[in-house]
């Protein structure tokens, strides 16, 4: 073993001294500290969770390609998993932060991610994704910055907000998990909508008169559609989840869960203070919040009527979603256009089908993807698939199209090829609206109409400037279909963004699959990976790890034809190695 260690490190040396120092994208470093606290985000009294003593969580800031190292410290009396909602973890969903992939950190304990924003510009979240720790807090706003060299398609705005909105339940998180949810009830209606965490006129947004703001909105919630608009404001769509779009302008905007955006303000309009309104969608009962967008030299407070918003109106909805375009011409995280990408010219390899239902299984109320009513096995996939644990889950152990038999219990795996380009139509036939999200990827939402989708339905694809994003709505007996090129090795949750929805089985695992077990591919399992469940005690040999590391980069350098290729396929290696520090130890690492 230690020979092995040895051999490693030296070759890697000697490799590193020929070809010099490199340079590595940039480190960014946090330090969490996850407790329990009180919080009174409806005027009541809650045991809410806190990162770093705040509520919501505190802001990520990155730059494309920075490596952010977060360190999660659970001082929780429970096991604790946070997911990074639209960051697509390139080559590792290791670092995922959902019980598919990342045993939970547990009481007293801490785990490190080490995350690469790659190839990745816009707004996005992070939150709880175990035990329904949603539904209590611990979820922040994602800003990922373009890189100095790359031209954005707007002016630098005068400021930057963050806008974190959703529904909240004045119940305690355990209470809905145990006492509703794990008895097979659904969950009740939630009893208000937040603002960054407060509730009415409780945040303010301060501008000074004649200067352009951005405002990056997601919907947090768990189980509600939300619109937003500012009082006397026009919004300037310019960002969905990464991808800079055609720049319409609206008066309020409908954001699903899971989803966001963003949008420029000028603050234009006489000096007082104007609403900042969110407002329920598709319920029975119009929950409403407002915050405050402040004017700095303003003594006049808000008042007056509240901006009507649209309630149920889902051909509004559908319209808005169809007028939100790609900016062919902009730069996204490179360079080059993104129109550059002609994706509606690529013809996919298969059709997927995705059909949700609300079954009951077993006297309890249950969701489920095709008829199979996902259920947490006690081991990772991940880990069961990279140690080879039989048991625990069988890929294609979900159909690939809706089955129409009764709802069964199962712990749903299907099987994708790695860079297979692929369309998945999600199909609702029920009366509510769907909220889906694919981790590790964006998509390009195709089209979405009423109805069944049928082969004929492509006729009507836009093909040229749709959206790019992770997370995309289905209205009610609707359809929606997406394209999507699965060029990222790993094991990613399809899940309902309805968190009820979500924790009662509305989820499955896509294991997308390379022979090649290269890292080009998908990085090696992190050195500090926790393991829990049946991988506890699997060890990493030397064998494993190490004559990949020694020989890998040989094979690799003595396939170039000129030094020149060489120089250029090692840094590529180099780099990787170096980005992979804090997650191998060369030669063997015992767990």
């Amino acid at each position: 073993m230690r020979d092995c260690k040895l051999l490693s490190f030296a070759i890697f040396l000697v490799l590193f001294l020929v070809n010099g120092v490199i340079g590595e994208d940039p480190y960014r470093f946090f330090t969490w500290k996850v407790t329990y606290g009180d919080i009174y985000p409806l005027g009541v009294k809650q045991r809410g969770i806190l990162i770093n003593g705040q509520f919501p969580g505190p802001q990520i800031d990155a730059v494309t390609n920075d490596n952010l190292v977060i360190s999660v410290f659970n001082y929780l009396s429970e096991p604790f998993l946070i997911s990074w909602d639209g960051i697509q973890q390139r080559r590792n969903s290791w670092q995922d932060g959902v019980f598919g992939t990342t045993c939970p950190i547990p009481p007293g304990r801490n785990f490190t991610y080490n995350i690469q924003v790659k190839d990745q510009i816009g707004s996005f979240f992070y939150f709880p994704s175990l035990q329904f720790h949603k539904a209590a807090g611990g979820f922040g706003g994602i800003r990922i910055w373009s890189r100095p060299k790359i031209p954005v398609p707007f002016p630098t705005p005068a400021g930057d907000f963050t806008v974190l909105a959703g529904d909240w339940f004045k119940t305690n998180h355990y209470i809905l998990r145990r006492g509703f949810l794990d008895r097979g009830r659904a969950l009740p209606n939630p009893d208000g909508l937040l603002i960054n965490g407060r509730g009415w006129n409780g945040y303010t947004f301060t501008v000074d008169q004649g200067k352009t703001y951005r405002f990056r909105i997601s919907n947090v919630g768990l189980t509600t559609s939300i619109n937003f608009r500012i009082q006397g404001h026009k919004m300037k769509l310019v960002e969905v989840e990464g991808s800079h779009t055609l720049q319409n302008t609206y008066d309020s905007l409908d954001i699903h869960l899971g989803q966001s955006l963003s949008v420029l303000v000028t603050a234009n309009q006489p000096v007082q203070d104007y609403y900042v309104v969110v407002s329920s969608r598709f319920t029975r009962q119009v929950l409403t919040t407002t915050a405050v967008l402040h004017y700095s030299n303003s003594r006049k407070r808000v008042s007056g009527p509240i901006p009507w918003g649209p309630t149920t109106q889902i051909a509004w909805s559908v319209s808005q979603a169809r007028s939100i375009r790609w900016n062919l011409t902009a730069s996204g995280p490179r360079p080059n256009p993104q129109g550059s990408y002609h994706y509606g010219l690529i013809k996919p390899a298969r059709t997927i089908m995705l059909g949700n239902s609300a079954p009951w299984i077993n006297g309890k109320q249950r969701y489920a993807v095709n008829s199979v009513s996902y259920v947490q096995p006690d081991t990772p996939l991940k880990l069961a698939d990279y140690f080879n644990i039989q048991g625990v889950f069988s890929v294609g152990s979900i159909a690939t199209n809706p089955t129409g038999g009764s709802g069964y219990l199962q712990t749903s795996v299907m099987h994708a090829d790695f860079r297979e380009y692929v369309e998945i139509v999600f199909q609702n036939w029920e009366d509510t609206v769907q909220s889906w999200h694919i981790d590790g990827y964006s998509f390009f939402v195709m089209g979405m109409e009423g109805g069944q989708w049928t082969p004929a339905s492509r006729a009507r694809y836009n093909l040229r400037d749709t959206v790019a994003r992770s997370t995309t709505q289905v209205y009610p007996r609707a359809w929606t279909a997406i394209y999507i090129a699965l060029d990222s090795v790993g094991m990613w949750n399809v899940r309902s963004q309805n968190w009820g929805r979500q924790y009662l089985g509305q989820q499955f695992y896509l294991r997308v699959y390379s022979p090649a077990h290269s890292w080009r591919d998908e990085y090696p399992i992190p050195r500090n990976a926790l393991l829990c469940g049946r991988a506890r005690g699997h060890i990493w040999f030397c064998g494993i790890f190490g004559i990949f590391c020694t020989f890998g980069f040989l094979i690799h350098l003595e396939s170039k034809r000129t030094r020149r290729q060489t120089n250029t396929l090692f840094v590529e290696a180099l780099k990787r190695f170096t980005r992979l520090a804090n997650f191998v130890t060369i030669g063997s690492a015992i767990f």
